[in-house]
């Protein structure tokens, strides 16, 4: 083996993940070989059929930021305006087809099939049983979601969702059906628009005028960085790797107790390895933000993805008890340059103490993740495959052994740097993505015909009829 692979092996898995996406909304003519249904969807606006015949490409070479919504100002400088129409919301069906294009339950998972180290053995690197409209990492799903509009905040969690998608015998999809299962999984956590000041430090400078504003829908991805870590220590185990701490320059203690399993004389590094699964969460965090934002173009709306609003300030930590954000619980250390958060209690806690009693009873949750019911290894989840059952536990169970291994790691770097991970944050934000309606007479005062689609030209109309009278 050699330290080469262990990168490679998580990459590939994602590359894999990236060339199996499927977008079966897009792009299909409504006729009896399209992929979605919407006879079964009660009357839906006829801007909803131009969105499901709407190809990839014109949401590839369409996609722009536009960030000027009905009711906005910029009131000053050379593109100074101020609208003259009230903020206009998105309707539910707006606002949770761009929800679930961001969020959605796909399906169940393929997984990742081989590894010449343990065959014949299926790897047993996933930690969901089903997929979602943006890639994850060797399958860990690790992000969920959080948004907030005029009438308050919300939880929408589609992370360890059964299959969501049903289809036919002709293998098409029920859009109604699709749109109904999620919907059933919102959870309201609070009444009003989540309280962000357009001022900085809180939203920075250039979104002030924009971010968050009255009308908006705005979609925050969250990602448990300690269940990544977790995720990557439980590979490298698997395939023969352990770390070292090269901050404070000394091994793990007691690691010499697992040599038969992994390569003690030949460690990766704490800090590298806890990057990359900082890395990893992001490619969820952007991916999932992307996929939303090419469904705007479809759906002929304003909005684009940024990361130019404060993390501490949207979770919980800003320090100002005025702007409580989420309400996610944070602690503080001597040393520390910012505070460190780790979890929403009861809603969405990180893989780490205070959460669970200690880093041991972490790694069991996550082996009961993969292993226990609903799980991509248990004989009972459903799959896509003839013999789901032969397939599923065609993966080896977690030995005790393994299990010790990839605690002993994670609870020294709590015990060693206070927190775990030790040197990234817990939970992370990196990108927001907002969806609104456009004032479209900003861009024909100041821009050249052709800087927004025929679906926002035509949105309203589509979309709205009831308000064009």
């Amino acid at each position: 083996m050699t330290r080469r692979k262990m990168l490679g092996g998580i990459l590939v898995g994602a590359g894999w993940l990236l060339t199996g996406v499927r977008m079966p909304a897009l792009g299909q003519p409504m006729t009896e070989k399209g992929n979605v249904l919407l006879d079964r969807t009660p009357n839906y606006p006829p801007g909803l059929e131009d969105a499901v015949k709407f190809t990839l490409m014109d949401a590839l070479y369409g996609r722009r930021s536009r960030r000027f919504m009905v009711g906005a100002e910029i009131p000053d400088g050379v593109l100074a305006f101020k609208s003259k129409k009230q903020p206009h919301p998105l309707d539910s069906l707006e606002q949770v087809l761009v929800l679930t294009t961001a969020a959605g339950n796909t399906g169940w998972h393929n997984m990742i099939y081989r590894d010449s180290s343990y065959a014949p053995h299926l790897s047993d690197y996933s930690a969901a049983a089903s997929g979602r409209t943006f890639p994850s990492p060797a399958g860990w799903h690790v992000v969920d979601f959080f948004y907030t509009d005029d009438n308050g905040v919300y939880y929408f969690p589609t992370r360890d969702a059964p299959s969501l998608m049903e289809r036919n015998e002709k293998g098409q999809m029920d859009l109604n059906a699709w749109i109904e299962a999620h919907r059933a999984r919102i959870k309201k956590l609070a009444a009003g628009r989540l309280h962000l000041p357009a001022a900085e430090p809180y939203i920075e400078g250039h979104n002030t005028w924009c971010a968050n504003r009255p009308g908006s829908t705005l979609i925050i991805p969250v990602v448990d960085i300690a269940q990544m870590t977790l995720n990557v220590l439980s590979y490298m185990v698997s395939n023969g790797f352990c770390i070292y701490d090269d901050v404070h320059g000394q091994r793990i203690p007691g690691i010499e107790r697992f040599k038969k399993l992994v390569d003690v004389e030949n460690p990766w590094p704490l800090s590298v390895v806890e990057r990359e699964s900082l890395t990893f969460g992001t490619a969820e965090l952007t991916t999932s933000c992307y996929a939303g934002m090419l469904m705007l173009q479809a759906l002929g709306l304003g909005g684009w993805m940024f990361s130019g609003i404060d993390m501490y300030s949207v979770l919980g930590a800003s320090g100002n008890s005025k702007v409580p954000g989420l309400g996610f619980r944070f602690d503080k250390k001597e040393g520390w340059p910012m505070p460190n958060i780790t979890g929403l209690p009861g809603i969405y806690e990180g893989y780490c103490p205070p959460h669970f009693k200690d880093m041991r009873t972490a790694v069991e949750a996550l082996a009961e993740r993969k292993f226990g019911p609903g799980g991509p290894f248990h004989p009972e989840t459903p799959g896509p495959w003839k013999d789901t059952p032969k397939v599923r536990t065609a993966a080896k169970v977690q030995s005790p052994e393994l299990k010790d291994c990839v605690a002993t790691m994670a609870q020294y770097t709590l015990d060693r740097f206070g927190k775990f991970p030790g040197t990234v944050p817990t939970i992370y934000i990196l990108t927001y993505l907002q969806a609104h309606h456009l004032d479209l007479d900003f861009y024909d005062r100041f821009f050249k015909p052709g800087e927004y689609l025929k679906t926002h030209a035509e949105h309203m109309a589509r979309w709205h009829s009831d308000r064009m009278k």
